[in-house]
């Protein structure tokens, strides 16, 4: 009777150190217990005195944010997703969805990747910087951003509405991976591999080593009383 009493007293310990119930995973937002709760959208890193980060293609094919007022000697990292394959490629307002090339010089180009984080020192500041996503049929779809565009006339929107009027009919452009260099901004270098993402603290799995310890602990601990009410 005394281990079928322990037995018993042991199976709350049990459910608390299955991740099915938290065992330090924390409970599914809405106190869901599958697995089928949604992430929350993924967001960049908050910006630190002369420097941007912009999220890219992690919530659909945008720039995030789309947008930004750097000034020179500011550095602006663009993260990429891991999951569908995106490019960061400078390009004119008057056409939004081709490379940058010419007599004004070569633009950057991040070349199509993922996972990876790229960044480009501003160097003029007077003069607007434009960039797409070169992966099939993204700009044409509004896959754009820029760099101190004015709040007048070519603005950042009027940029946005010419890539759009080029829809499916956007140019299709190899891809020979990363462009150093650049107009109005320098990429000294190509992607580097970025950071894991930090765990979510709300809602959902979280792989953290804290919630490891308070699972594989309370296994243990179980475990250890089972052992000792046997050899009793």
């Amino acid at each position: 009777m005394f281990k079928s009493a322990l037995t018993l007293a042991l199976l709350p310990l049990v459910a608390l150190a299955s991740p099915q119930y938290g065992g330090g995973y924390g409970a599914p937002a809405g106190g869901s217990t599958t697995s089928s709760s949604a992430a929350p959208a993924a967001s960049a890193p908050a910006d630190t005195a002369g420097h941007h980060n912009v999220q890219v293609g992690a919530n659909g094919l945008t720039f995030e944010p789309a947008n930004i007022t750097a000034s020179v000697g500011d550095l602006v990292t663009f993260l990429f997703s891991s999951s569908t394959p995106h490019s960061v490629t400078q390009s004119t307002f008057a056409d939004p969805c081709t490379p940058l090339t010419g007599s004004n010089g070569t633009g950057f180009d991040s070349g199509v990747t993922t996972g990876t984080q790229f960044t480009i020192n501003v160097t003029d500041a007077s003069k607007p910087i434009w960039f797409f996503c070169k992966f099939p049929g993204h700009c044409g779809a509004g896959m754009v951003g820029s760099i101190n565009a004015p709040s007048s006339g070519n603005t950042f929107d009027n940029f946005l509405s010419n890539a759009k009027q080029i829809g499916s009919s956007e140019p299709s452009i190899s891809d020979s991976g990363a462009v150093t260099g650049g107009v109005g901004a320098l990429a000294t270098a190509g992607p580097t591999s970025a950071s894991a993402p930090a765990p979510s603290s709300t809602g959902g799995s979280n792989s953290s080593g804290a919630g490891r310890i308070a699972v594989n602990g309370g296994v243990a601990l179980v475990a250890a009383a089972v052992a000792f009410a046997f050899a009793a």
